[in-house]
């Protein structure tokens, strides 16, 4: 009898699953499957507890839901990738694998880990596999010199155009082997990582959880996205990040769900701002598969790489912590501290006070966020902290910087986020929470809260000098 092996990685569903498809589309062939934890991987790769914890309990689903489906998943532990490629191919010999079915994953060491395998089984075994973590393959979507875009409006609008040709189709969950379900494996020994419990509540757990919320979000919340988005006191995101991430979720089923509530979101219609989300991730993992020293931390522009960052752990310390004295920030913070996850324009808020008011390396920046989010994927994490320190693709320009105070203002307008997570400013009405020490001189209270550890206004002429020293240190004397 044939056997066929799938290769679980980030995408941990049996629904619209490529690689499984593919594995069960012969009615014959005998099916099982293989997740192989890498912890000291994952260490090297800042994987916040949260998110290891999330990925345990989304494996354990699938252990259950494959053996609904009479697919047995055996779970392996490794310390990184070079003894993944080991355990796999003595794997494959011991259960007389013929084919070998994963979906592509875009990082540099994914990807030398991907080519070491095919290498190794190449000769034996066929391996097959697909691209299964994006809507349209990276390299699919180019300029007329055939060059990945660089910019992200064109890019959206060649995405667009290509999606209104044809849509990239969902593949249903297989069906039950021949031989009928089977008892799941016995209970895996937990992984060798640090983990955090997840909320339950906040993060349920699971295929239809996601496929629920998504549906939930399609049916109306996505028609007010771009009114509500910006405003991290209103309910107005998908928060679907989670399950993206791991792959729980895939951009197909988002995409599908949307249209299928809002057809015109394609031409502009309701849910056209949120597909533009989608299609961001989808840019930053293009980029990603184009430029791979990107997972090396190095900015795509070259000069900012000279920007003379500051060594000042006190501060560093200060924002990781929600000590910063500017409470847009503070609160954002500490929401990721205790939830593990952040609205995305207060990550730009933050990420842009950490980089252009503290002058820290927009790098520390990226590895702190990975060590907290559970929905951290190093293609959009890095993506994001390169767009705020104006070093990448598509970047803010280098002379944009935010001011921590209005931006509160204008996205917390009432201080209502800022007085879910900084209790000790709840008796600050109205948005006089965004200036606190004002409101508190004013009325004569001591607050329990640190004053700014830097004044804005000083702080943006600085960094302002240091981006242009660095832009002007390696140009020809006239």
């Amino acid at each position: 009898m044939t056997t066929h092996l799938v290769w679980f990685r980030a995408d941990l569903r049996a629904n619209d699953n490529l690689a499984l498809a593919a594995a069960c589309r012969d009615p014959n062939a005998r099916v099982i499957g293989i997740y192989i934890a890498t912890p000291q991987q994952w260490r090297d790769h800042n994987l916040a507890p949260r998110q290891a914890a999330w990925i345990e309990d989304h494996v354990r689903a699938l252990q259950r839901s494959l053996a609904q489906k009479g697919i047995p998943l055996t779970v392996s532990e490794v310390d990184d990738f070079d003894a993944s490629v080991e355990t796999l191919a003595a794997f494959c010999r011991q259960q007389q694998v013929d084919a070998l079915f994963y979906n592509y994953q875009y990082e540099l060491n994914e990807r030398k880990r991907d080519a070491a395998v095919e290498k190794r089984l190449g000769d034996t075994l066929v391996c097959q596999g697909f691209d299964d973590y994006v809507l349209l393959a990276p390299g699919s979507v180019t300029t007329g010199n055939h060059d990945m875009y660089k910019v992200f409006t064109p890019f959206s609008r060649a995405f667009i155009k290509r999606l209104s040709q044809e849509l990239p189709a969902c593949v249903r969950a297989p069906e039950v082997r021949p031989g009928g379900p089977i008892e799941p494996p016995a209970p895996f020994a937990p992984f060798n990582y640090p983990q955090t419990e997840m909320d339950a509540e906040r993060f349920p757990v699971g295929e239809d959880a996601a496929l629920s919320r998504l549906r939930r979000f399609c049916l109306a919340p996505v028609a007010n996205y771009d009114k509500d988005r910006d405003y991290p006191a209103i309910d107005g995101t998908s928060r679907l990040s989670p399950w993206l991430a791991i792959g729980v979720l895939s951009p197909r089923q988002c995409l599908h769900r949307l249209l299928r509530e809002h057809p015109d979101a394609l031409s502009g219609g309701p849910g056209a701002v949120w597909l533009n989300e989608l299609i961001w991730r989808e840019f930053y993992l293009h980029i990603l598969a184009s430029w791979p020293s990107l997972c090396r931390y190095k900015p795509f522009i070259p000069w900012t790489d000279r920007v003379q960052w500051r060594d000042n752990e006190a501060h560093f310390t200060a924002w990781c912590e929600g000590k910063t004295g500017y409470p847009i920030v503070d609160a954002a913070m500490r929401q990721m501290n205790t939830t593990g996850w952040m609205h995305n324009r207060l990550r730009m808020i933050v990420g842009s006070f950490l980089v252009k008011d503290l002058l820290i390396d927009w790098r520390r920046g990226e590895r702190y966020f990975m060590s907290q989010l559970v929905d951290g994927v190093l293609a959009a994490n890095n993506g994001g902290w390169q767009w705020v320190a104006s070093t990448g693709h598509d970047a803010a320009p280098w002379f944009r910087i935010f001011n921590p105070t209005t931006q509160g203002e204008r996205f917390d307008p009432e201080g209502d986020f800022v007085r879910q997570w900084l209790p000790e400013l709840k008796a600050i009405p109205g948005k006089a929470v965004h200036q606190p020490w004002l409101w508190a001189q004013k009325h004569r209270v001591t607050l329990n809260y640190p004053q700014p550890i830097v004044e804005h206004k000083q702080a943006r002429i600085a960094t302002l000098a240091a981006y242009e020293a660095a832009r002007n240190s390696n140009r020809e004397p006239l």
